[in-house]
């Protein structure tokens, strides 16, 4: 499966221009890269996160389905379509949308674990439900920036059935390092592949750091990009995993008796 990152630049509360980027980064990297999969970062359609999302962010996903269900659908690509800021009658969510080749939503899912020293939880509803489809018959997961720093999200996830996970994300620069060195370890504890699309840019005062990467089971990156506005792509050997999980069978090796997670 080839994977596709867009390692998109926003502009913060203008969701004209960003729907019109977005399309437009989709449609230049299919036509060049060819990809199974193009992936795009977090709170695309809004960047992380005006003051004011009442007049930018989507009403229950109308506008990000309208145009990327299509878009899907035309260009016979899967779309994993980061996030948006999303408001439906509860308030207003961080929510991702999946799309498969024939247009249809393949998953849906508000961002669970809110990043409370940034004040979202202010802003956002938290979700109540972890995130798996399938893509080309492949199980996949996806999670929101914050939430790889739970691992026992991940592992619930793997354990259901997850062969590649999707990481979208608005992560700062000044913490790079962390975001690098969680989406190996979540790749490598869980055997499985990961696709990191971060963002770039400015979001007020806070800089996003980009280093979106594909990473392979073994933590090894297949695709890693740098600070700027960019798209990788990589491609996952899916005939790697079962003898990885053989050969070091973690998962035959728990001992969940023991642990006290509540």
């Amino acid at each position: 499966m080839k994977i596709s990152c867009i390692q998109m630049n926003m502009i913060l509360g203008k969701a004209d221009d960003n729907f019109a980027h977005a399309e437009e980064l989709v449609r230049e990297t299919v036509s060049g890269e060819h990809p199974d999969v193009v992936v795009l970062p977090e709170t695309w359609n809004t960047g992380f996160f005006p003051k004011d999302l009442a007049p930018c962010a989507d009403r229950d996903g109308e506008r990000t389905k309208a145009v990327f269900s299509a878009l899907a659908k035309e260009l016979n690509v899967n779309i994993v379509c980061g996030s948006v800021a999303n408001r439906r009658a509860e308030g207003f969510f961080n929510t991702a949308y999946v799309f498969d080749r024939c247009g249809e939503v393949a998953a849906e899912y508000d961002k669970t674990h809110l990043f409370t020293p940034s004040g979202e939880h202010e802003a956002f509803q938290c979700g109540w439900h972890t995130c798996r489809f399938e893509l080309d018959g492949r199980k996949c997961g996806l999670i929101i920036c914050y939430d790889i720093r739970f691992p026992e999200l991940t592992r619930t996830m793997t354990l259901e059935g997850v062969d590649l996970l999707f990481v979208v994300a608005q992560w700062p620069e000044k913490r790079t390092m962390h975001l690098e060195t969680l989406a190996r370890a979540r790749a490598i504890e869980n055997q499985m592949f990961l696709a990191l699309c971060n963002s770039v840019g400015s979001a007020g005062e806070t800089r996003c750091g980009g280093h979106s990467a594909v990473i392979d089971p073994f933590g090894e990156y297949l695709a890693r990009a740098g600070d700027g506005e960019e798209t990788i792509t990589g491609e996952a050997d899916f005939s790697m995993i079962e003898p990885i999980r053989s050969s070091i069978n973690v998962f035959r090796d728990r001992r969940p008796e023991l642990y006290k997670i509540r």
